[in-house]
């Protein structure tokens, strides 16, 4: 999963473990705190473990997951196994698809080993929730931690901007402006996921909070750096031929977005690639 989105979805378990909670289907009024998910002895960490008393003490365990892996019930075991070393405490694990391209008709929710001669046998039980299954009208009532997963729920498209709307009016009457900065940059990032990158900017850009959220205009910029840069080189290679290394390594190292449009600009005029990247 690409950083950034894991980042924005460890950020939101973080901040809001009793929405998480309950759209899990825990009851609203059971304690719960996230707690250490890194896992030494595994060279990486569980997605996210919330601390669950309910009256007694147990772990849950959330994997996100956006592609398909072969390995993942085998991953989800041994983190479960980890934690209820760690921690001496059930733990029970949850696999969250966030789209169809992480579907894998393996994930039933038991994963089954047996030795040769039956005498090793190990059955693991799972719970997988497939995201674009679920009723968008859930998260749109459910807690602010999770509204940012509705567009990826049962949703048409042409349905999306009435779930922006219906967003807004939620993250504007419920929350701070800091707070709704963060939970619009996670919409837009989890959108990413499903719709083109042009879509969800147009959905998005009359929502005010993003408008003042430096995080997101900081991911517009950085995402039209990485376009142009593609556009350049591709289009330059048809126009003039393959770049030089050293032509290469200067486009792929510009981050200053006018620069790159004053290029782009340029592509049709210039003859060769020294007088498209010309300073004057």
């Amino acid at each position: 999963m690409p950083k950034p989105l894991d980042a924005t979805l460890k950020e939101l378990v973080t901040t809001y473990p009793q929405d998480w909670a309950a759209h899990l289907g825990l009851p609203a009024s059971s304690p719960v705190e996230v707690i250490d998910a890194d896992l030494a002895a595994a060279t990486a960490g569980a997605d996210r473990v919330l601390q669950v008393v309910d009256p007694s003490r147990w772990l849950l365990h959330l994997e996100f997951q956006a592609s398909r892996d072969d390995g993942l019930p085998r991953r989800v075991l041994k983190y479960n196994v980890l934690l209820q070393d760690r921690h001496a405490q059930p733990v029970e694990s949850v696999i969250l698809l966030l789209r169809r391209e992480a579907e894998d008709a393996r994930l039933t929710g038991r994963f089954r080993t047996e030795s040769p001669r039956r005498k090793g046998r190990l059955e693991f039980d799972y719970e997988v929730i497939r995201l674009w299954q679920q009723p968008v009208e859930a998260l749109l009532v459910g807690g602010l931690g999770t509204l940012p997963l509705a567009p990826l729920a049962q949703v048409r498209q042409a349905a999306l901007p009435g779930i922006i709307r219906r967003m807004e009016e939620r993250v504007d009457r419920e929350t701070t402006p800091a707070a709704a900065a963060t939970l619009w940059t996670s919409t837009y990032l989890l959108m990413g996921l499903r719709y083109p990158r042009e879509l969800s900017v147009q959905l998005l850009q009359g929502v005010r909070a993003m408008k003042e959220s430096t995080t997101y205009q900081a991911i517009l910029e950085e995402g039209g750096v990485n376009e142009l840069q593609k556009v350049l080189l591709l289009l330059g290679d048809q126009r003039f031929g393959p770049p030089s290394e050293s032509v290469r390594a200067t486009i792929e190292e510009t981050t200053d977005l006018s620069q790159l449009e004053q290029w782009t600009a340029r592509l049709l005029k210039a003859a060769n690639w020294e007088e498209l990247l010309a300073t004057s």
